[in-house]
């Protein structure tokens, strides 16, 4: 539907200036909006395209000079890339998913829907399930047996919600989403090589062929309100207890969590990461992308772990973390500029080495 700028404005609680009657219909960059259209120029930078398309209204940051860009109107934003998020939420057209019940849908007799819950085509609600008010099930979805999924939550096509999971309200599970999925435990009659070369520091390893037993996950996950899974990103089951995901937290995609973690609240986990069983993930923490967390680990409240991170020891709240294995970001810094300092070491070791031969063949 269209929206005049002024009621966009005032959605957004920013000022505007100029024609507040100017109605536009969706957003676009600079370069390529057409007059029907909110240009997003957020930056002086983005804002040099708006002379390349025909946008009359754009999204600027606080104090821009609008009408110098030619335009008829503007929302000045104090934080525009903050801004943006409510704006997309505004414009955005959703997925097309229908009301009511899809006839394709199987939902048990058992299982129950709150009020105004959507289930799209082949999706299947498992016995004793229980949807909250105003969620959206999309096609070919699963539920499990005794799930607990709180109001308005929208779980995309192909998601999969195995048995007791319990989620909070508001969660957005993306595409091939899998939470609760068995914990990868197994165990040896004997000692593994894993733990002879963990207990030995790698001096003794596998001696012997072994075969593995299934540790079955007896625990389930549970993940609080306002949390998003990325798509194909999987949480596992804990095995006793359940693995935990915090009020807030939003996974990218592919991302693993492995059973019994337990994730504190607003942590940011972008795509490839990878926590192994039973670490424990403070608040407020950033693990950048392929950012890998060893088993049994802690890391501390708001600490931010570098893509592409190995962490393999304890991270203190606050720490800054990067490489392989992951150090204080200064000191990985300062290693790598003496990594690259060491063909030019070793060509200055050379010429020295033969200014000191030539010298003792004159003596």
């Amino acid at each position: 539907m269209p929206f005049t700028i002024a009621e966009i404005a005032q959605s957004l609680g920013v000022p505007f200036e100029g024609d507040g009657s100017l109605t536009v219909f969706s957003v676009a960059e600079p370069a390529s909006a057409s007059a029907d259209q909110l240009a997003l120029a957020m930056r002086p930078d983005f804002a040099e395209g708006l002379t390349q398309g025909a946008a009359r209204a754009a999204m600027l940051w606080q104090d821009a000079d609008w009408q110098g860009f030619g335009l008829s109107a503007a929302i000045l934003a104090p934080r525009p890339r903050y801004t943006m998020s409510a704006l997309s939420e505004m414009m955005d057209p959703g997925q097309g998913y229908g009301a009511g019940i899809h006839p394709s849908a199987v939902v048990d007799p058992s299982a129950k829907l709150g009020i105004d819950v959507s289930v799209g085509a082949l999706a299947v609600i498992g016995p004793d399930a229980v949807i909250g008010d105003g969620s959206v099930i999309g096609p070919q979805v699963q539920i499990g047996w005794q799930a607990r999924i709180g109001a308005n939550a929208l779980l995309h096509a192909g998601v999969r919600i195995a048995a007791r999971v319990t989620i909070g309200e508001r969660f957005v599970g993306q595409p091939g989403a899998c939470i609760g999925s068995d914990g990868f435990s197994f165990v040896t009659p004997e000692k593994s090589g894993v733990e002879k070369a963990r207990a030995s520091l790698g001096e003794e390893g596998n001696t012997a062929s072994q075969s593995w037993a299934r540790i079955h996950s007896l625990g389930s996950v549970t993940i609080g309100n306002d949390v998003e899974i990325g798509a194909n990103s999987c949480i596992d089951r804990g095995t006793v207890r359940d693995t935990y995901i915090g009020n807030g937290c939003k996974l990218d995609n592919l991302v693993h969590v492995g059973h019994n973690v337990m994730v504190g609240e607003d942590c940011l986990l972008c795509a490839q990461v990878g926590i192994a069983g039973s670490t424990v993930i403070g608040q407020n923490v950033v693990l950048g992308g392929q950012a890998g967390v060893s088993d049994n680990l802690v890391i501390g409240d708001r600490a931010i772990i570098g893509g592409g991170s190995g962490v393999l020891s304890n991270v203190p709240a606050g720490r800054v973390m990067l490489g392989y294995p992951a150090v204080k970001m200064d000191s990985h810094v300062e290693s790598y500029k003496g990594l690259r300092r060491l063909p030019r070491l070793f060509r200055d070791v050379a010429d020295l080495k033969k200014a000191v031969s030539k010298l003792t063949g004159n003596d």
